[in-house]
C-alpha cells in the first residue's frame, strides 16, 4: 500500500510514465516509422517477398508442389467375372496389388499408412514393390517375413492417430496417400477426420489462394458385418455417421460390393482433389458380381439396377415392381441377393426389382454425387419399358 496522497503505479504516476517513455525512446522509433506511424522504406525493404513470405512458401501451400498422381491401368488387377456370383475373391487383395503399382509409378510422392494390419487387410501385395519403412536396428529375427526396409513406402505402426497426422502432413506438402484400418478402430481418428474435412471446407469456400491437395483417403476394412473371432470388440460402423455430418462438397462415402467395384472406386477417389473419401470394403472372401467395365459404369453412376437380379424387366410390361430391394456394401449386397433368391424360389410370379448403391450420398439430391429425385423414382418404382430403361442407363 502507498501512503495517502502518494501517486500509485500506472498512468497517473509521473515517475513511471517517464521511465516508460525513456524505455520506448531507447528503440529510436523515429528511425523506423514516419510521421504517420507507417514503417519507413528501409524497414519495408527487409520484409520477405514472393515465395519467401510464410503464407506463400510452397511448403506452406503444398498444392503448389503437387504433381498429378500417375495411376496405372486397372485391367491387369481386375477379377475375372464370367457371370455374377460364380467366383469368390478377397475384395481388398487386388487393391493392394494396384497400390503397389501406384508406388512403382510414383516412387517419391505416394505412401500407404496403416496400423499393423497391412497383411491382415489383404494389402500385402504392396510389399512386392515397397517394404515397411524402418530406420532402426534390424535383428536376425527380423529376417524372412518382417518386410522391413529403410526406404520403405509403407508406414506401419500401432498408432492410428500418429499415422493419420503423418498422412495429413504428407498431403499438405503436395503428396498422396491412403490410410487403412479396421472399422471399429476408425473412431480413434474421427476427430482428425473432422478437422481435415472442416479445413477443406474453409479452403474451398473462403481461401481461394490455397492450391488443391490430394484426396484424404481412408479404407475401412474388417467391417461390422463379419468379424469372425473378435466380433465382440470389433463392431462399430459409426464412421459413416460422422462422414454424413460433414459438408457434401468435401466428403464422399463409397460402399463397393465387390473387388472390381473397389478398384473402380479407388481409381475415382485417388484422382480427386480437396475431398475426404471413406471407402468401406471387407477383406474376406466374397462373391464377385461385376466385370471391371460394368463396375466402372456402376461406380460412375453411383447406383443402378442389376437386371440379372430382377424379375420385372420384361419389355412393355405394364406391371410395376411389387417388391424393391436395395443394398449398399459387400455383406448387405450378398444378403439382399440371397433374399431375392428365396423370394424367387417361393414366389416365382413376384415382380422383384433390385437396386445396388455404391456411392452412399447419391441418394441425397443436394450432394455432388446426388441423383435427382426423378431418377431415383424411375429406378425404384417406375414401370420398366424402353423409355424408362433408356433414361436409367443414359443419365450423365
Amino acid at each position: 500500500m502507498f501512503p495517502p496522497g502518494t501517486p500509485g503505479p500506472g498512468k497517473n504516476n509521473p515517475a513511471q510514465r517517464a521511465a516508460l517513455e525513456q524505455w520506448l525512446r531507447s528503440y529510436r522509433p523515429w528511425e523506423l516509422f514516419d510521421a504517420q506511424g507507417a514503417p519507413v522504406e528501409v524497414v519495408r525493404s527487409h520484409a520477405p517477398s514472393g515465395s519467401q513470405r510464410m503464407g506463400s512458401n510452397p511448403r506452406a501451400n503444398g498444392g503448389l508442389l503437387r504433381q498429378t498422381l500417375r495411376l496405372p491401368p486397372l485391367e491387369p488387377f481386375a477379377v475375372a467375372v464370367e457371370r455374377p456370383g460364380a467366383v469368390q475373391a478377397a475384395n481388398t487383395a487386388p487393391l493392394g496389388a494396384w497400390i503397389g503399382a501406384i508406388m512403382k509409378r510414383n516412387p517419391h510422392n505416394y505412401r500407404l499408412f496403416g496400423p499393423d494390419e497391412t497383411a491382415s487387410n489383404r494389402l500385402q501385395a504392396v510389399y512386392e514393390v515397397s517394404k515397411k519403412c524402418w530406420i532402426a536396428d534390424v535383428f536376425p529375427e527380423d529376417e524372412g517375413g518382417s518386410e522391413l526396409s529403410p526406404d520403405g513406402r509403407v508406414i506401419e505402426m500401432l498408432s492410428e492417430h500418429t499415422l493419420v497426422g503423418m498422412m495429413e502432413g504428407y498431403l499438405l506438402t503436395g503428396r498422396y496417400g491412403l490410410f487403412h484400418t479396421y472399422e471399429a478402430f476408425a473412431h480413434i481418428i474421427s476427430s482428425m477426420f473432422n478437422q481435415h474435412a472442416k479445413w477443406l471446407e474453409v479452403c474451398k469456400f473462403h481461401v481461394p489462394w490455397r492450391a488443391s491437395i490430394g484426396s484424404w483417403n481412408c479404407l475401412i476394412s474388417s467391417t461390422v458385418w463379419r468379424q469372425d473371432h473378435n466380433g465382440f470388440t470389433h463392431q462399430d460402423p459409426g464412421m459413416i455417421d460422422i462422414a454424413g455430418n460433414k459438408n457434401g462438397e468435401v466428403v464422399r462415402v463409397y460402399l463397393p460390393p465387390d473387388a472390381n467395384c473397389l478398384l473402380a472406386v479407388a481409381e475415382l477417389a485417388f484422382a480427386e482433389t480437396d475431398v475426404a473419401n471413406i471407402i468401406v470394403s471387407d477383406k474376406q472372401q466374397h462373391l464377385q458380381y461385376l466385370t471391371l467395365e460394368e463396375a466402372r459404369r456402376h461406380v460412375a453412376k453411383g447406383a443402378g439396377l442389376w437386371d440379372w437380379a430382377c424379375t420385372d424387366q420384361q419389355e412393355g410390361s405394364l406391371a410395376a415392381p411389387e417388391v424393391v430391394l436395395a443394398s449398399a456394401g459387400d455383406i448387405p449386397t450378398k444378403e439382399c441377393l440371397a433374399a431375392i433368391a428365396i423370394l424367387r424360389q417361393h414366389l416365382p410370379q413376384l415382380n422383384i426389382r433390385y437396386v445396388n448403391v455404391v456411392k452412399l450420398f447419391c441418394l441425397c439430391e443436394e450432394h455432388p454425387h446426388g441423383l435427382s429425385d426423378i431418377i431415383i423414382i424411375f429406378m425404384c418404382v417406375a414401370i420398366r419399358n424402353k423409355a424408362t430403361s433408356t433414361l436409367l442407363w443414359s443419365w450423365p
